[in-house]
């Protein structure tokens, strides 16, 4: 056994108030603050904090100047301790009827900024009114929420993700969308309509640039031999206007994004020209989750959100001929 790994521990000793004493450390990075957020006293956060140390082997919180910063360790656990958090209280909230008027429980989804804005708004406000007193937090997803599947999806209640990504797993498809291209109003090299051979000269602006993330625009534009020339990469839409407005570059974003622009962002949408796949927006959850009361009442809540979702304005997204 590796000698810095902590000692195996058993289901039977573990004490689940180290755990939360462990989130509020790593979420507040002070034992003060902690113990506020937990109504502890600071001495005993101290105690839990020297027991932490010892399992772990590793300070967690270390002092810098006059602030403490995590260790290492420390920012591995963080998402780990959340997740491990939301399960537990999965597992002790799960009851055999769901009345959504009275819950107080957290729906936790894994979303991109762009779900957030289309989702977001009419997602919460429908909460508010069914359960007031339920709440819901829209966490941003990463490429290991995609590669880790399902045991990434244990401790929350789902991924909200483009289909092309995610198998093996039950889902609900939400609401269809387009890819149309964004150009900056006063760019030379852009006409009213743009090529093939303008999208293989022109610099560009690309949400993710790695081999295990990328959008499935970026990647039927390699099928079609073309390399977009990376000049600005993100890992989240809505900045992407404001790279493109004023400069050369270009970059694929969703229409329902599209649609929000107005003349004071500087920017024009315009349909690519090349054939682009459909872009079908999905929830996909665990399948311990099946038959569980609240998250099927979520499941319908979703649905009606999304049926009721305006129709896309943006431009009409086909190809367009050369």
């Amino acid at each position: 056994m590796d000698e810095g790994a902590p000692p195996p521990l058993r289901l039977a000793n573990l004490d689940l108030n180290l755990l939360l004493s462990l989130r509020a450390l790593l979420t507040e990075r002070n034992v003060t603050r902690a113990a506020a957020a937990l109504g502890l006293s600071q001495p005993a956060v101290s105690a839990a904090l020297a027991r932490l140390r010892r399992h772990y082997r590793d300070d967690l919180l270390v002092r810098v100047g006059n602030r403490y910063e995590l260790t290492p360790l420390a920012l591995r656990l963080v998402e780990r301790t959340e997740r491990a958090v939301a399960g537990i209280e999965g597992v002790f909230s799960a009851a055999p009827d769901f009345d959504p008027a009275s819950t107080t429980r957290e729906f936790t989804l894994l979303v991109s900024d762009y779900a957030t804005t289309v989702l977001g708004v009419p997602l919460a406000a429908a909460l508010a009114e069914q359960a007031p007193c339920a709440r819901l937090s829209l966490r941003p997803h990463s490429p290991d929420d995609v590669v880790g599947g399902a045991a990434r999806l244990r401790g929350v209640d789902g991924l909200v993700m483009p289909h092309g990504f995610v198998d093996d797993l039950p889902y609900l498809d939400l609401y269809a969308d387009r890819w149309v291209l964004l150009a900056s109003v006063d760019n030379p090299r852009v006409g009213e309509r743009a090529t093939l051979d303008d999208l293989a000269a022109l610099p560009w602006v690309m949400i993710y640039h790695r081999p295990t993330a990328f959008t499935p625009a970026a990647l039927q534009l390699r099928t079609l031999g073309i390399e977009p020339r990376a000049q600005v990469v993100v890992e989240s839409f809505l900045p992407v206007p404001g790279l493109v407005a004023g400069t050369e570059r270009v970059a694929l974003v969703q229409a329902r994004l599209a649609d929000r622009l107005g003349p004071g962002d500087g920017v024009r949408v315009l349909a690519p020209p090349f054939e682009v796949g459909p872009l079908l927006e999905a929830l996909w959850w665990h399948p311990m989750y099946d038959t569980d009361p609240a998250h099927r009442w979520l499941r319908r809540l979703i649905a009606e959100v999304t049926d009721a979702l305006p129709a896309i304005s943006a431009t009409d997204g086909g190809p367009q001929p050369e």
